[in-house]
């Protein structure tokens, strides 16, 4: 039988790699407009609001309605940083969706470092601040959004600025 969930109750509860801080954070969050970051749980439907899925760890997958559309990158939570090119090619990408009206998901596996890298770089790219992004992330999803230094680091340098559209 597959998984059931309530997207406005269901949490992800747990402890952090990085700073061993605990976590208690909702399914997905919506950070702005048609922004959403968050985890995921293998076999849970997708809510229908959301019209394109990001998903930054294909080893748990949501299922989706058929207007879904999921793309899959493999990325790794760690001390290295992903490709550079790809990671703005990806923010490319969620914003392209966000100007097209629709609804984007960038998931994880619990939303806080790989989601909130992308989703906060799509974010500079749109004009906001790298400070302003990262607290943006934090009060709408949690404060452990990108405790990975590296990528929170990457995100306030000027490597995050570098391609704007």
């Amino acid at each position: 039988m597959l998984p059931k969930t309530d997207f406005e109750t269901h949490r992800i509860q747990g402890f952090t790699n990085a700073t061993g801080e605990r976590i208690d954070v909702p399914l997905i969050s919506h950070i702005a407009d048609n922004l959403w970051s968050g985890g995921c749980i293998e076999g849970v439907k997708l809510p229908k609001y959301i019209d394109i899925v990001i998903s930054l760890y294909p080893w748990e997958k949501y299922r989706l309605h058929p207007h879904q559309v999921r793309t899959e990158i493999t990325m790794h939570d760690h001390d290295g940083m992903p490709d550079i090119d790809q990671l703005h090619q990806i923010a490319d990408t969620v914003n392209t969706h966000r100007k097209d009206g629709k609804n984007v998901l960038v998931h994880c596996q619990a939303g806080l470092n790989r989601s909130g890298l992308v989703a906060g770089l799509a974010l500079i790219k749109a004009g906001m601040t790298p400070e302003n992004a990262i607290k943006l992330l934090r009060i709408q999803r949690c404060k452990a959004v990108l405790c990975n230094k590296t990528f929170r680091d990457f995100l306030l340098s000027k490597h995050a600025t570098r391609r704007r559209r």
